[in-house]
């Protein structure tokens, strides 16, 4: 038996933890070791199958910015324990997502047509879109984060940080399984696209992660399932927008549609105190 990377057979308890460590390594600067029985560690991973391991993989990536928080919120104010927190995101994650949302921006904001526009994503430079959309990603998120830690304490803006993780990066997914491969030969291709029940799996999992760390704060649950929708309801633009200017979806795509995700979510629950 053989598994569709081409090694050999796995239980399931085998592959779940193969999987996990393929998310982390892929999503994430973070050093994961070789597993025992990992024939290549440095392969592709398999996006039709892998991803229902996601939301496991997103915690961990998530957890040293929200320790950061917390240790920040103790002795520092809420806006540059938020900034640090966001930074040290910024570095676990190789920036990986704020590298889409800058190439997006710049190939939807920049380009004529959409063999243009493809170009532009694929050049490694920024552009003026792009810096004014990671400039923008990044303050808001930092302003978000840090009404949250002013309002409930950073122990409440850690336990967002997390509930964001699974949820916005199962969101980025959608437009890799809605939408056609715009770049054939492209990262996202390379990867493979999700299969509507793994990403079921997934968009389920991601959002019973995020319900139960809402239950346990001061969010009421209205406020939680208003921050909830936002975050679904933000990648939708996106996809349209995505069809109509290059013709289907990129890598980039769907980091920028994590960023919408991420910040929707945290400008929803960071106007949940003046709501009071």
């Amino acid at each position: 038996m053989t598994a569709p990377n081409g090694e050999p057979g796995r239980d399931p308890l085998t592959a779940l933890l193969l999987e996990t460590a393929q998310c982390v390594r892929f999503y994430s600067r973070l050093p994961v070791p070789a597993l025992p029985f990992e024939a290549d560690p440095h392969a592709m991973p398999d996006f039709t199958r892998i991803v229902r391991m996601l939301p496991l993989a997103a915690l961990f990536i998530a957890l040293p910015g929200a320790v950061v928080v917390i240790l920040a919120g103790i002795f520092w104010s809420p806006w540059i324990a938020a900034l640090l927190a966001v930074m040290t995101q910024l570095w676990t994650t190789g920036a990986f997502h704020e590298d889409g949302l800058a190439d997006t921006a710049d190939g939807f904001g920049g380009g004529a047509t959409v063999e243009r526009r493809l170009a532009i994503m694929t050049d490694s430079r920024v552009g003026t879109f792009g810096a004014a959309a990671l400039v923008f990603s990044i303050l808001l998120r930092a302003a978000a984060l840090a009404e949250i830690v002013d309002a409930f304490g950073p122990g409440a803006g850690a336990l967002m940080m997390l509930a964001a993780a699974p949820l916005s990066r199962a969101l980025g997914l959608v437009p890799l399984w809605y939408l056609e491969n715009a770049k054939p030969d492209g990262k996202s291709a390379a990867v493979g696209q999700p299969g509507g029940r793994v990403l079921t799996v997934t968009l389920s999992v991601s959002f019973m992660i995020a319900v139960l760390i809402l239950q346990g704060s001061d969010i009421s649950p209205g406020q939680g399932l208003t921050a909830l929708a936002a975050a679904a309801l933000s990648v939708l633009p996106l996809i349209r927008m995505s069809r109509k200017l290059i013709g289907g979806q990129t890598g980039d795509v769907a980091g920028a549609a994590q960023q919408l995700a991420e910040t929707a979510f945290l400008l929803v629950l960071a106007a949940v105190p003046r709501a009071l």
